[in-house]
Protein backbone atom coordinates (compact mmCIF):
# COMPACT_ATOMS: atom_id res chain seq x y z
CA UNK A 1 0.00 0.00 0.00
CA UNK A 2 1.08 3.47 -0.81
CA UNK A 3 -0.03 7.04 -0.33
CA UNK A 4 0.84 8.19 -3.52
CA UNK A 5 0.72 5.73 -6.03
CA UNK A 6 2.27 7.76 -9.17
CA UNK A 7 5.35 8.75 -6.15
CA UNK A 8 5.74 4.85 -6.04
CA UNK A 9 5.28 3.36 -9.88
CA UNK A 10 8.16 6.20 -10.89
CA UNK A 11 10.06 4.69 -8.14
CA UNK A 12 10.11 1.57 -9.37
CA UNK A 13 9.88 2.04 -12.58
CA UNK A 14 13.26 4.39 -12.47
CA UNK A 15 15.16 1.59 -10.22
CA UNK A 16 13.68 -1.83 -11.37
CA UNK A 17 12.53 -1.13 -14.85
CA UNK A 18 8.66 -1.78 -13.65
CA UNK A 19 6.03 -1.43 -16.04
CA UNK A 20 2.72 -0.78 -15.46
CA UNK A 21 0.45 -3.29 -16.69
CA UNK A 22 -3.34 -2.05 -15.82
CA UNK A 23 -4.37 0.96 -13.38
CA UNK A 24 -7.92 0.67 -11.88
CA UNK A 25 -9.22 3.91 -10.58
CA UNK A 26 -11.13 3.80 -7.11
CA UNK A 27 -14.38 2.78 -6.86
CA UNK A 28 -16.86 2.21 -3.83
CA UNK A 29 -14.62 0.70 -1.56
CA UNK A 30 -11.87 -0.54 -3.64
CA UNK A 31 -8.90 1.89 -3.76
CA UNK A 32 -7.17 2.72 -6.79
CA UNK A 33 -4.35 0.57 -7.70
CA UNK A 34 -2.05 -1.04 -10.10
CA UNK A 35 -0.47 -4.15 -11.20
CA UNK A 36 3.08 -3.91 -11.58
CA UNK A 37 5.54 -6.03 -13.54
CA UNK A 38 8.70 -6.54 -11.66
CA UNK A 39 10.15 -8.90 -13.99
CA UNK A 40 11.39 -12.74 -13.90
CA UNK A 41 7.32 -13.37 -13.57
CA UNK A 42 7.10 -10.92 -10.26
CA UNK A 43 3.86 -8.82 -10.16
CA UNK A 44 2.86 -6.15 -7.25
CA UNK A 45 -0.61 -5.17 -6.89
CA UNK A 46 -0.11 -1.44 -5.27
CA UNK A 47 -3.18 -0.03 -3.34
CA UNK A 48 -3.15 4.02 -3.08
CA UNK A 49 -4.59 4.61 0.63
CA UNK A 50 -4.63 7.62 2.85
CA UNK A 51 -1.61 7.79 4.65
CA UNK A 52 -3.11 6.94 8.15
CA UNK A 53 -4.28 3.81 7.14
CA UNK A 54 -1.25 2.39 7.03
CA UNK A 55 -0.51 1.33 10.10
CA UNK A 56 2.39 -0.12 12.09
CA UNK A 57 5.47 1.30 12.46
CA UNK A 58 7.60 0.49 8.96
CA UNK A 59 10.76 0.84 10.74
CA UNK A 60 10.70 -2.43 12.80
CA UNK A 61 10.26 -6.03 11.85
CA UNK A 62 7.06 -7.14 12.69
CA UNK A 63 5.23 -3.40 12.71
CA UNK A 64 5.75 -2.63 8.77
CA UNK A 65 1.55 -2.97 8.04
CA UNK A 66 2.07 -2.10 4.10
CA UNK A 67 1.57 -5.75 3.07
CA UNK A 68 -1.89 -6.52 2.65
CA UNK A 69 -1.70 -9.40 1.26
CA UNK A 70 0.42 -11.21 -1.84
CA UNK A 71 0.17 -13.74 -4.48
CA UNK A 72 1.05 -17.07 -5.38
CA UNK A 73 2.45 -17.20 -9.10
CA UNK A 74 1.04 -19.88 -11.13
CA UNK A 75 2.35 -20.83 -15.18
CA UNK A 76 -0.54 -21.17 -17.05
CA UNK A 77 -4.43 -20.00 -16.84
CA UNK A 78 -5.32 -23.56 -16.83
CA UNK A 79 -2.90 -24.54 -13.45
CA UNK A 80 -5.27 -21.16 -12.36
CA UNK A 81 -8.54 -22.89 -12.76
CA UNK A 82 -7.38 -26.16 -11.48
CA UNK A 83 -6.25 -24.22 -8.06
CA UNK A 84 -9.37 -22.52 -8.14
CA UNK A 85 -11.38 -25.40 -8.06
CA UNK A 86 -9.46 -27.13 -5.06
CA UNK A 87 -10.02 -23.71 -3.24
CA UNK A 88 -14.00 -23.67 -3.84
CA UNK A 89 -14.12 -27.47 -2.71
CA UNK A 90 -12.92 -26.75 0.25
CA UNK A 91 -14.82 -23.75 0.92
CA UNK A 92 -11.47 -21.38 1.20
CA UNK A 93 -12.90 -18.82 -2.14
CA UNK A 94 -16.14 -18.52 -3.87
CA UNK A 95 -14.14 -18.96 -7.09
CA UNK A 96 -14.30 -15.45 -8.83
CA UNK A 97 -11.53 -14.87 -11.34
CA UNK A 98 -10.44 -11.63 -11.02
CA UNK A 99 -9.42 -9.82 -14.38
CA UNK A 100 -6.61 -6.60 -13.84
CA UNK A 101 -6.68 -5.48 -17.47
CA UNK A 102 -5.25 -7.74 -19.92
CA UNK A 103 -2.15 -9.28 -18.36
CA UNK A 104 -3.26 -10.14 -15.27
CA UNK A 105 -5.81 -13.11 -14.57
CA UNK A 106 -6.56 -13.96 -10.14
CA UNK A 107 -8.57 -15.82 -7.87
CA UNK A 108 -8.46 -14.71 -4.46
CA UNK A 109 -8.83 -16.84 -1.26
CA UNK A 110 -8.45 -17.08 2.52
CA UNK A 111 -6.07 -19.89 4.26
CA UNK A 112 -6.79 -21.49 7.27
CA UNK A 113 -5.85 -19.13 9.49
CA UNK A 114 -7.68 -16.01 8.12
CA UNK A 115 -5.14 -14.68 5.80
CA UNK A 116 -6.08 -12.95 2.54
CA UNK A 117 -3.78 -14.54 -0.23
CA UNK A 118 -4.28 -14.27 -4.19
CA UNK A 119 -3.12 -16.99 -6.66
CA UNK A 120 -2.29 -15.28 -10.04
CA UNK A 121 -1.33 -16.11 -13.70
CA UNK A 122 0.33 -13.37 -15.38
CA UNK A 123 0.43 -13.45 -19.58
CA UNK A 124 3.51 -12.27 -20.79
CA UNK A 125 4.62 -11.53 -24.44
CA UNK A 126 5.90 -15.12 -24.84
CA UNK A 127 2.68 -16.48 -22.67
Amino acid sequence: MTADLDRYLAFYGEIFGAEVLATVNAEGDHPRMAVVNMGGDSALNVFEVPPGSIVGDRTKMGGRGPIDHYALAVESEERLMEIRDRLVAVGASPGEVTRFGPALLSVFFRDPDGAELEVAYLRTSAG
